[in-house]
């Protein structure tokens, strides 16, 4: 199967993306599914949350675990969205300003959701996923055209190199101040909360432009990019394990407190180290591949499967399913991480039709207010 990117509604989509999207969602549901409803949540990934010598249960450690790559996936793929969409949008003879422009609102207007609406509904200025998503968005559009090498140089500096600012600018135990925490470094406060600090995220979305880039410009099957993404997968946890081992630069002043697994993979999300970044994004690149390889094996696509309605109404969903576990926080108390996993599938199981009906409704008008989501 060959990659192609015609305007039809079949072929324009990389179902792989789609159904690596689709997972996300699903593991995101489940960590804010947890956040709602069990009682013994962790939540210590970071310096400033973590207690040195604190002992993790192994099933709510893996539990939190397995969605850290929630965040680093879709944000890089969203990067990977945006060089295939502009690609295609030049094709239909659409004018780079017009392109930007886009870029522009859907930015502006994903962070105005975190900066608006969420922050009314949790009482104080959040600073969550779609802010550092937003942001990075606005600041592609003068980016991309920087071209694939200084964009993937740039990107690198800044996951590589956001730990030596942060050395330079900040040590653990001072507070943090405005700027620095809405750009590099997260605070949990009483008058603020900032999760995602734009930059360290940029640095991923600018990785998932490159990739995109080289996405349409290589003429090559998926099978052969699944070959090369497996590569990079195994290369990037390599490197992964070396840094990790090592237990210096690059761990976000998150050190190995012992030599069991549960150490090795209790790395810094916020913000994001670089072992972080590499586990995370090394085990997406090896996950897509093996999606490409099943991509490549497929002669039909099922364009109902949930994997796919989900991934393909991404943002939609993400904002559904809050409002669905509100309203099971009406019917159920806190309790045991079984009833947690319960929960999760029995939203899963509400949201999929509902879903279903706005990708459709989504695909009907896409000039109106709905491609923002």
């Amino acid at each position: 199967m060959t990659l192609s990117f015609d305007n039809s509604n079949s072929t324009q989509r990389i179902a792989a993306i789609d159904w690596l999207r689709g997972i996300v969602m699903i593991l995101m549901a489940l960590d804010h599914a947890s956040w709602y409803f069990n009682t013994n949540r962790i939540f210590a990934d970071s310096i400033l949350l973590y207690e040195p010598g604190v002992q993790f249960a192994s099933d709510q450690f893996f539990t939190r675990w397995i969605t850290h790559i929630c965040a680093p996936t879709f944000i890089f793929l969203a990067g990977t969205s945006i060089a295939i969409s502009n690609f295609q949008q030049r094709q239909q003879g659409i004018t780079e300003v017009v392109i930007e422009r886009e870029l522009l609102l859907r930015g502006a207007f994903i962070t105005l959701i975190d900066l608006c609406l969420f922050s009314l509904v949790s009482g104080k200025p959040i600073f969550q996923v779609l802010y550092a998503i937003g942001i990075s968005m606005m600041l592609m559009a003068p980016l991309q055209r920087l071209g694939i090498r200084m964009a993937l140089l740039l990107s690198l500096l800044i996951i590589v190199g956001s730990e030596l600012l942060l050395m330079i600018l900040w040590q653990p135990g001072i507070e943090i101040p405005f700027w620095l925490a809405i750009t590099f470094a997260p605070v949990f406060g009483e008058a603020y909360t900032v999760l995602y600090p734009a930059l360290p995220w940029l640095g991923i979305m600018l990785l998932g432009w490159v990739f995109g880039q080289w996405f349409i410009a290589t003429p090559f099957d998926l099978r052969t990019v699944a070959r090369l993404l497996m590569t990079i997968g195994w290369f990037m946890l390599t490197l992964f394990v070396i840094i990790r081992g090592l237990d210096g630069y690059g761990n976000m002043f998150m050190h190995l407190e012992g030599n069991t697994l549960i150490q090795w993979l209790h790395v810094s999300k916020y913000p994001p180290s670089l072992t972080y970044t590499l586990l995370e994004l090394g085990l997406m690149a090896i996950i897509l591949a093996l999606l490409m390889r099943l991509e490549s094996m497929k002669r039909t696509i099922n364009p109902h499967g949930p994997l796919l309605v989900f991934g393909q109404t991404a943002l939609f969903f993400y904002l559904t399913h809050f409002c669905v576990l509100t309203v099971l926080k009406l019917l159920f108390e806190r309790g045991s991480l079984e009833q947690t996993y319960a929960i999760t599938l029995a939203a899963l199981i509400i949201l999929y039709p509902v879903c279903r009906i706005y990708r459709s409704l989504k695909y009907r008008y896409r000039q109106s207010l709905l491609r923002f989501l």
